[in-house]
Formats: C-alpha cells, sequence, structure tokens
C-alpha cells in the first residue's frame, strides 16, 4: 500500500476536524451577504416605529417578578409567570431540564425587563396616530375571570383608553411550549382609526457560555418567504437586518432553546434585527388595519419557546404549518445525513435505553453499509502487504532513479491488479459521516446529559477521566488540557492495533511518521463528545476484524 497515501488522508481528515471543530471561528467582518444584500427593505416611513428606550434598574429576578402582578402558566414542561405590567411573557423555566449533571436547579429562559438577564417577548398594536394611548411597557392590564393560565384554561386581560378603546389579549398553552395570543380592539367611539400589529423578542445581553463553534448558529435566525438567514449577535452589532415578507417565522437560539414568533397568517409584515443597548427581533405588519367606528378588529400570532426536541420541533413545523421551523436545531450543511444519523440513534435508543448502546447499533449498521467498499480495500492491502518484499526489491534496485521506480512500482500494481489509492476510500467515504454524528451529539438536546456506563455520565461531553492521575486512581486532578480519559485511549489503542495489520511504511520517515498518528489523535480527539470517541473506537474494532477476516482468507487463497 502507498503509506503516504494513507497518511496523507488521515493527516487531511484530523486537520478538517480539528480546524473546522475546534479553531475555526468566524471573524467577525466575514459578512455571508454584502450589505445591500442585507437590508433588503430599509424601514417604511409611514409604518409606525417599535423604538422605546428604557433605563435598566439592577435589582434580583426575585425582586423583580415580585414588583408586579402576574398570571402564573404551568403545564408538564414549562412554568413561569405573565407579568400584567406590560402584558409581557418574561419569566419561564424549563421543568425537565437541570443547569447541570446532579443538579435541583432547572433551566431558567425567560426573565424580566429590568434585571440585567433581560429576555422577554411582547406583542399588541401600535399606530401613526399620535392623538390615541397605546398599551406600552408601563400599562398595568387587568384580567378577565380566571388568573391562571394552563393547556385547560386560557386567560384573557384587557385595557381600556381614555379614548374608548379596549385592547384585549386571549392567551392559549399547548402541553409543550406554544402560546397562541389573540389580539382585538373595539372601538366604542365615532372614529376610524389605523393599527399595525406587532411582536418582539429583546434580550438585554449576549447570553454567557456562547460555544463560538463555527458549526454551531447561536443568535438571530427566521424563515422568511422560504429563506433562512442566520446573523450572529456581533453581526447585529454592526449593521440592522431589514426583511418584508409575506409568511414565515423569526426568532433568538440558543444552542439548546429558541423563542420564536410566528406573525399573524396571510399578511405582510417587516421583520428587523437590530442592537441599541439591547438585542431585538421584532416582527410589525407593514399594511395599516382599519378599525372603522363602532367595530372592532382582530389578528393572531403564534409564541414557541421551547426546548429544541427534535419531535416537539418537527411537530410544531407538521402541525401549524410552519416552513423550514425544523432548521432552528442547526443540522448543517450535512443535513441528508445528520437528521437520518439522529434518526437512526433515537431509533436504537428507543430499543436499547441507552444513547451509548445506541451509538455502537448505529455504528455496526454503518459499518454494514460499507462493508462492500471496505471489503474491497481491505483485498487490495492484503495483496498490497504480500507485494511489500517486492516493493523493497525495486526500490532498492531503483535507489538512483525515481522514474524508473515510479514505472516500475506503476507496472506491479497493474500486473497483480492492486488500486494503492484502495486503502484511502473507507477512510474519505467516513468522513461525512463522523461529521453529521459530531454535529449530532453537539446540537441535538436528546444527548445532552444522557449517561453511557460507569463513568460517562453525558455522551455530549468529553471523558472526564484522565490518563495523567490513572483515571482517578490517584488522588489529584490534572489541568484540562491533560485530560485524556479513558476512551480516547482506548481509540488510540485500537488504532495502533489496526495499524499494525497494515502494510509497514518502507520509508523509515513515514514510519516515524505514522507510529505517531495514534498519539497525535488521541490528543486531539480527547476533547471531543465521548459519544464521538466511542463511535470512532467501535468503529476501529470492527474495522480490525473485518481486515483479519480478509487478510486471513486472502492468505488462504494465495497459498492454495
Amino acid at each position: 500500500m502507498d503509506t503516504k497515501n494513507v497518511i496523507a488522508a488521515i493527516s487531511l481528515s484530523a486537520a478538517v476536524i480539528v480546524l473546522y471543530s475546534l479553531f475555526f471561528i468566524p471573524e467577525q467582518n466575514q459578512k455571508t451577504q454584502n450589505i445591500s444584500e442585507k437590508n433588503t427593505t430599509e424601514q417604511n416611513s409611514d409604518t409606525p416605529s417599535l423604538d422605546q428606550e428604557e433605563t435598566l434598574v439592577k435589582i434580583s429576578r426575585d425582586e423583580s417578578i415580585d414588583q408586579n402582578e402576574r398570571v402564573i402558566f404551568e403545564n408538564e414542561n414549562i412554568v413561569g409567570s405573565i407579568s400584567l405590567k406590560g402584558a409581557t411573557i418574561d419569566d419561564l423555566t424549563f421543568k425537565n431540564y437541570d443547569t447541570e449533571l446532579e443538579s435541583n436547579k432547572n433551566v431558567i429562559l425567560l426573565n424580566p425587563r429590568n434585571i440585567e438577564d433581560g429576555y422577554f417577548i411582547e406583542s399588541g398594536f401600535v399606530t401613526t396616530d399620535k392623538n390615541i394611548d397605546i398599551p406600552n411597557s408601563e400599562t398595568l392590564w387587568s384580567v378577565v375571570g380566571k388568573k391562571k393560565l394552563t393547556k385547560e384554561n386560557p386567560i384573557k386581560i384587557s385595557w381600556t383608553n381614555n379614548q374608548g378603546i379596549t385592547f384585549e389579549k386571549s392567551i392559549y398553552l399547548d402541553d409543550k411550549f406554544l402560546f397562541t395570543i389573540q389580539q382585538r380592539i373595539t372601538n366604542s367611539t365615532s372614529k376610524k382609526y389605523d393599527f399595525y400589529s406587532y411582536g418582539q423578542i429583546i434580550r438585554n445581553k449576549m447570553p454567557e457560555g456562547l460555544s463560538n463553534f463555527y458549526i454551531l448558529h447561536e443568535g438571530m435566525l427566521a424563515a422568511l418567504d422560504g429563506e433562512l438567514f442566520e446573523e450572529d449577535y456581533d453581526e447585529i452589532k454592526e449593521e440592522k437586518f431589514t426583511k418584508n415578507a409575506n409568511k414565515g417565522w423569526f426568532g433568538i437560539g440558543d444552542k439548546y432553546w429558541i423563542s420564536s414568533i410566528i406573525p399573524p397568517r396571510n399578511k405582510q409584515f417587516r421583520t428587523t434585527f437590530d442592537y441599541r443597548n439591547k438585542y431585538r427581533a421584532n416582527f410589525i405588519t407593514t399594511q395599516p388595519m382599519e378599525l372603522n367606528a363602532n367595530s372592532f378588529i382582530e389578528d393572531e400570532m403564534q409564541i414557541i419557546v421551547a426546548a429544541k426536541r427534535v419531535d416537539v420541533v418537527d411537530g410544531y413545523a407538521e402541525k401549524l404549518n410552519i416552513d423550514k421551523f425544523d432548521l432552528v436545531i442547526d443540522w448543517g450543511f450535512l443535513y441528508f445525513i445528520t437528521k437520518p444519523l439522529f434518526y437512526g440513534i433515537d431509533y436504537f435508543f428507543k430499543l436499547l435505553g441507552n444513547y451509548g448502546l445506541a451509538i455502537i447499533a448505529i455504528t455496526v449498521c454503518i459499518r454494514l453499509v460499507f462493508f462492500p467498499l471496505a471489503n474491497f480495500s481491505f483485498r487490495s492491502m492484503a495483496k498490497m502487504k504480500a507485494l511489500q518484499p517486492e516493493m523493497v526489491r525495486l526500490k532498492e534496485l531503483h535507489k538512483e532513479d525515481k522514474v524508473k521506480l515510479q514505472q516500475e512500482m506503476m507496472a506491479l500494481y497493474k500486473k497483480e491488479k492492486v488500486n494503492p489509492m484502495s486503502g484511502c476510500l473507507p477512510i474519505l467515504v467516513q468522513i461525512p459521516v463522523f461529521f453529521a454524528l459530531y454535529k449530532v451529539l453537539f446540537v441535538t438536546i436528546e444527548m445532552r446529559q444522557m449517561p453511557f456506563y460507569g463513568w460517562i455520565q453525558d455522551l455530549s461531553e468529553r471523558d472526564p477521566t484522565s490518563i495523567f492521575n490513572l483515571f482517578g486512581l490517584l488522588p489529584y486532578d490534572v489541568p484540562s488540557f491533560l485530560i485524556i480519559g479513558a476512551w480516547p485511549v482506548a481509540m488510540g489503542v485500537s488504532m495502533w492495533v489496526q495499524q499494525k495489520l497494515n502494510p509497514a511504511p518502507t520509508d523509515p520517515m513515514q514510519a516515524k511518521i505514522f507510529m505517531f498518528f495514534p498519539l497525535f489523535l488521541t490528543i486531539i480527539l480527547a476533547p471531543f463528545p465521548a459519544g464521538l470517541v466511542i463511535y470512532w473506537t467501535v468503529n476501529n474494532i470492527l474495522t480490525m476484524a473485518q481486515q483479519l477476516f480478509i487478510m486471513k482468507r486472502t492468505t488462504v487463497k494465495t497459498s492454495t
């Protein structure tokens, strides 16, 4: 086998993995769209503005919640409250997700506007008529009827201005993460008015703990008229994003959580992402709704504040007919591999009850898919190993004439029907699968805090043990850069054993490089999710078993 090709293939794979997954962070000034493309629609001066400057008061979350009268909401997945001051959804906790392993503290996503981590959602109507009082962040709404929002019990809140115009909101909550808001304005006067509906998500500051990995988008995103837009926090600080659309949705996405708004259907609207002391993602309808004398107008929007579970996201996309809503989970450019791979792992999880076993099961399936290709490759490698003595003889014979040596080597390959590149094919073909599995482990909340057996308590995180304290047997901790766990070591050992089954390089320098490559990959893959290292280790073991079988058969046929 031409060892240089194998080394080049594996080195390229490792380099791409490292650069792509760990160190390649996009520069702020590298825009995917230029300014003229990004600001596709400037703000229409005839449409009212949503600008509203607010003063941030630094108080605790509990103090802020206690300041205002609230409507409590709760179902099986979320619990929180809606502030009657401003009719704002600004308090939401995920009941089934903890902040850390072995922690009883649930993940809190939404927070009141007047604390440092304020993150909230509001909706309503605005108008260009400066003589009309409309609800704002200081408005005190009244509850009509029941005061607790559940799946069985929607709530209604209202507010009437001094001009005799009543604003009402009926809010519904399903059993998961969906709020449906029906808005209504009733005009009891003899005058005619124009209104525009809006909805906005506001975040006071960039969240802590951003992954900053190029393979994961965190920030503003939208699907407008069938086109997906993704804007990072830094990009929004530099340049406002604005676009008109007839249908779609928008939101702010974290690694595992999404806050999103689906504007009223069958109405044109403008979506804007910008930063003015706070990050804002909002929509406003672009055509006025005419409110005639002694009549009413109404519309409806949906708000989804969810854990990005695949079944939940896909369920809402289908049930509510939300185009491209499944892309709130960042499946990446290998979507056609990544998502089916997740479904395969999830199937085996439901069958076996453990995601680690599911990864092993999907690894076996992948090996079966690539079995014919690997067979061809291993047969060629076995023949190459058998040709090693002749290759050594030719190199010694023509060591002064490189051209002649290459001619003789090619003639030997042709005579024995051997392809020196065949050893690279299984590696190259599996690179997309490797990336896709990494993506699944990295972005899907289903893998979050899921244990394997023994010391692996979270398959989406690195193996926490280290060879430098004998995997916890010695009573001291090691620095993070020296955490090279048991599974990465097992992966490196399996790769080293696998090397021994391949033809040894005849060039001494190549042999040294090849010898240290398992150690190199062990160090490189140590910070990767444990589930990915388990996949690679099991894949190596299955590869060795298949290779031994093919080599044995090839040896028997040669001897006969």
